[in-house]
């Protein structure tokens, strides 16, 4: 799938992360392999089309990110993540956050909505700021500019059963220069 270390789910980066603010830098060497804007997307918003791409199909450059509020298994997790697309003239980038999957239960009141926004950073290194906390997720990109909350209620992925993944659903190689963590949990006096 192209990260640089092993991505699978026994590869996690460590348990208890659902009280965390990180910071990672996403980097790929090229834009060829990002597909074209879908023209029928143009009158949509941000978090419709966010909804019909989703975070597992694959594309040529995305989509990569987070799997945030993740069971151990997999079975609910919030996808927080890029989709780099081709415009006539420029390049455009897709900031998503899909809470479909957030929470095994389905109980038809329950929101589980794709939040969603175009960003216009540096096409070659995506710095990204994520606050997580308990059933909230935050993610911040443009250096602050963009920031997409979600609200999830997640019934495995809770306390210190909660794991990060990162993930990349693309076929080019998307690499994590730094990822840095800080627990936010109540410090001890």
């Amino acid at each position: 799938m192209g990260w640089s270390w092993p991505d699978g789910p026994n590869n996690n980066i460590r348990s208890h992360w659902s009280n965390v603010d990180v910071e990672v830098t996403f980097s790929f060497s090229s834009l060829k392999n990002a597909e074209e804007f879908d023209p029928n997307w143009a009158d949509l918003y941000a978090q419709d089309a966010c909804a019909i791409r989703g975070s597992t199909v694959q594309g040529g450059l995305d989509p990569f990110g987070l799997l945030t509020l993740s069971s151990k298994n997999l079975e609910e997790y919030t996808p927080v993540f890029f989709g780099v697309f081709k415009t006539q003239d420029k390049y455009k980038v897709l900031m998503c956050s899909d809470a479909s999957r957030s929470c095994v239960r389905n109980h038809k009141r329950m929101y589980k909505s794709s939040f969603a926004g175009y960003v216009d950073i540096n096409l070659t290194d995506k710095d990204c700021h994520y606050e997580i906390d308990h059933s909230v997720v935050e993610r911040f990109g443009e250096g602050g500019k963009t920031c997409i909350t979600s609200r999830v209620y997640p019934a495995l992925a809770v306390y210190g059963d909660t794991h990060l993944f990162a993930f990349n659903n693309g076929t080019e190689t998307v690499e994590i220069e730094t990822l840095d963590a800080w627990n936010m949990a109540k410090s001890e006096r």
